[in-house]
C-alpha cells in the first residue's frame, strides 16, 4: 500500500473495516489521478494538494448509520445527482457534496471525474 500514514489511517477506521476498505478504493482512485498527501485528523481522512480535495469519514462515529463511509468532495459548481446525500455550500467559490459510500462499485467513472475535477483545483 503506497498511501501515507497507512498505520494512522487504520486506527481511524479501526473496529470500522468495511470503511477502510472504501477508503482503499478512494485511495486507489486518486493515486490514478495524480500525487496527494494523506491527512488524517479525528473526524475525517483528507486527501490534499496545496488545499484538500477529498474527504473519507465514518458517519457511524457521529450517528447511527448503516452506511460505511461518506466521501466529501470539494467543488467549484454544484453537481446535481440523486446520488448525492447533500451538498453544502461553505464558502462563495466551494460546494461540498456527500456521498455515501456503501461498497466499492460507488466509486465509479463519474465519482471519478468529481476528484479529478477537485483534484485540478486544489492544485
Amino acid at each position: 500500500m503506497g498511501h501515507g500514514g497507512a498505520h494512522e489511517v487504520g486506527t481511524f477506521f479501526d473496529g470500522a473495516p468495511d470503511g477502510f476498505a472504501l477508503f482503499e478504493v478512494v485511495a486507489d482512485a486518486v493515486d490514478e489521478i495524480g500525487p496527494s498527501q494523506v491527512q488524517v485528523s479525528t473526524s475525517q481522512v483528507a486527501f490534499r494538494r496545496r488545499r484538500g480535495f477529498a474527504y473519507v469519514w465514518r458517519p457511524g462515529r457521529y450517528v447511527r448509520s448503516d452506511v460505511a463511509a461518506v466521501l466529501s468532495i470539494p467543488l467549484p459548481r454544484r453537481v446535481d445527482s440523486v446520488r448525492l446525500k447533500e451538498v453544502a455550500h461553505p464558502s462563495p467559490s466551494v460546494w461540498m457534496h456527500h456521498l455515501e459510500l456503501r461498497d466499492a462499485g460507488d466509486v465509479d467513472d463519474e465519482v471519478r471525474g468529481w476528484l479529478a475535477e477537485a483534484y485540478a483545483h486544489a492544485g
